[in-house]
């Protein structure tokens, strides 16, 4: 039934798309592919009718629907894939003035030939990769691999395309040689197209003083592009992540056709999705920075390395982390190397999950106290007891990935928990129950 299902989305989308023709940017990456959606949507959405993937709808059933127009999947309710296929005829049968002339879609890969399925429903015309890591290794065995199946997003361009690339993430770098189209990169090496540079946390001011979290927010960077130097302020954003999604917005608005300034301006007001190193206040005055969206290697080193950076007076650093999932057999590799690296940069380490045990391991071999290290089974039983020890100014980094359910650890801890329907992942009925 669920292949039946699959061939006729394809089957509608692909008349759909046949029909409106929309300018298509597809986003595919390890990490920072909703990130960069985001920033790409708040960039276009205002010069053009844009429509982007509907939350994490990124698959061979999410696309189609977003597609189609649909933003809740209809689960097993026959009657609600009924109404589904009734609006794609509808699509199909009556032009609708309003359906949008550019598609921003998230091209997920967890699989081989994942990326295969999705371009027999779409074409893309501008193809957008954020980086490519050990995320889904457990399926592909090598990172190679992966890199080779979210090239061919890259690679189906034609010669009008243009490819925007992360010259930073070093395997979506050589995705240039695969591509005839014209290929622009961004990222803060020598190198890139569009390169940031000067860029000042607000936090950083705030080293020899207690901090406030209004205060604490936002970003400030200059952009190198074709010979000029150019001011960004990101005032709700704070952390790298968002320069990168962007960066490759502000490219994407320019292969569009779009004026720098506006584009610019449009992104002031930019703030990263839920769960992606957002800033939220602590009980007992702290700070807590929420990154339990997922977790990789690579992604929970950069997330260490943004921690490193806030250097408050009088302030403990702890590192809440769960489990980083469907590594394979990079799973205990992956995890040591997150303690080694954590063990430089956090006062207390606590570990959540069974895999989550190499991390502790890592970090005492590489000379952390033991004392210093705690181990829960569940995200749950770390959030009560990070309530007892958490005290005045700490700054507190919670991360896993989504089957740790490390936003549990983050409600436990934010001292507004009435917010976390609008501030926290996965708060919708269906994984609350």
């Amino acid at each position: 039934m669920k292949k039946i299902l699959q061939k006729t989305l394809r089957f509608f989308s692909k008349l759909i798309l046949k029909k409106y023709q929309p300018k298509v940017v597809g986003i595919t990456g390890s990490v920072g592919k909703t990130s960069t959606k985001e920033a790409v949507f708040q960039v276009l959405s205002g010069p053009f009718k844009c429509r982007s993937t509907y939350k994490n709808f990124n698959n061979e059933i999410g696309l189609p629907l977003t597609i189609i127009g649909i933003s809740e999947s209809p689960g097993r309710n026959f009657w609600g894939w009924f109404l589904v296929f009734l609006k794609a005829c509808k699509l199909i049968l009556i032009k609708d003035n309003n359906y949008p002339n550019i598609l921003i879609l998230e091209m997920g890969v967890d699989r081989p030939n994942d990326m295969d399925y999705l371009l027999s429903i779409v074409k893309v015309d501008i193809a957008i990769v954020s980086s490519v890591s050990h995320s889904h290794l457990e399926f592909f065995k090598k990172v190679e691999a992966i890199a080779k199946e979210k090239g061919k997003l890259v690679k189906s361009l034609s010669k009008s395309g243009s490819a925007i690339l992360n010259f930073d993430n070093p395997l979506s770098r050589q995705f240039k040689s695969l591509s005839q189209a014209k290929v622009f990169f961004y990222g803060l090496q020598i190198g890139a197209d569009l390169k940031a540079v000067d860029l000042n946390y607000n936090f950083s001011n705030f080293a020899s003083q207690e901090p406030s979290l209004e205060k604490i927010s936002g970003l400030n960077l200059k952009l190198e592009w074709q010979g000029s130097l150019v001011p960004l302020s990101l005032k709700k954003a704070s952390n790298l992540n968002a320069v990168y999604a962007g960066m490759a917005a502000i490219l994407t608005g320019l292969r569009l056709g779009l004026n720098l300034m506006e584009i610019l301006s449009s992104l002031s007001d930019f703030s990263m999705p839920p769960g992606r190193l957002n800033i939220i206040s602590g009980i007992k005055h702290t700070y807590i920075i929420d990154d339990t969206y997922n977790a990789s290697p690579e992604s929970t080193l950069a997330a260490l390395d943004f921690l490193s950076k806030m250097k408050f007076s009088n302030s403990r650093k702890i590192l809440v982390m769960g489990e980083m999932l469907e590594l394979g057999s990079y799973t205990e590799k992956g995890h040591q190397l997150v303690g080694e690296e954590a063990s430089k940069v956090v006062d207390v380490l606590i570990a959540v999950g069974e895999k989550a045990r190499g991390i502790i391991r890592g970090a005492i071999e590489a000379g952390f106290d033991k004392d210093k290290c705690f181990y829960f089974n569940d995200s749950d039983s770390a959030g009560r007891f990070l309530q007892e020890l958490v005290e005045l100014n700490d700054i507190v980094l919670v991360k896993g990935s989504q089957g740790s359910r490390m936003e549990k650890v983050v409600k436990e801890i934010m001292a507004n928990p009435l917010e976390a329907e609008s501030k926290l992942v996965r708060q919708n009925q269906s994984w609350l129950h």
